[in-house]
């Protein structure tokens, strides 16, 4: 088995009836002949790692270290597109930073969003939330 290895940057990234679209742009210079000759259609096993700024594979939980994930959280409950976000995902009635507060202790399991400091269950789930809003922003 033969892989393919070169590196993209994702430009956009959408969703349609058979799932999510991803768009990315590779350098002419490091497309591989054969990915440029396989047919559209072609099926692809594909592995992907995140790139730091150093060129080397990022560790998700750097990006957004816990003591960054209090005041992250504080921000995502006062924005008014988060608010959309829940009230059209089904998870609030009522687009308000009071309800996204609400939802989001409920949802991590925690009393305060402090406890995303210590609590890495909470701290794990909260950064899939913030994945999924910043996908669904995407598609806006």
């Amino acid at each position: 088995m033969e892989t393919i290895q070169f590196e993209g940057r994702k430009i956009a990234m959408k969703q349609d009836r058979t799932g999510y679209v991803l768009t990315l742009s590779v350098h002419p210079d490091e497309i591989p002949e054969m990915l440029v000759r396989d047919f559209v259609g072609a099926r692809y096993q594909v592995v992907m790692v995140r790139m730091s700024d150093d060129n080397k594979p990022m560790v998700r939980e750097q990006e957004y270290p816990s003591k960054d994930l209090v005041r992250l959280a504080g921000v995502l409950c006062r924005d008014p597109l988060f608010h959309a976000f829940l009230a059209e995902t089904g998870q609030t009635f009522e687009e308000s930073e009071t309800a996204a507060t609400d939802w989001l202790r409920h949802e991590l399991n925690i009393h305060t969003r402090a406890e995303l400091k210590t609590n890495q269950a909470a701290a794990t789930q909260f950064r899939f939330i913030h994945q999924e809003f910043q996908a669904w922003k995407t598609t806006r």
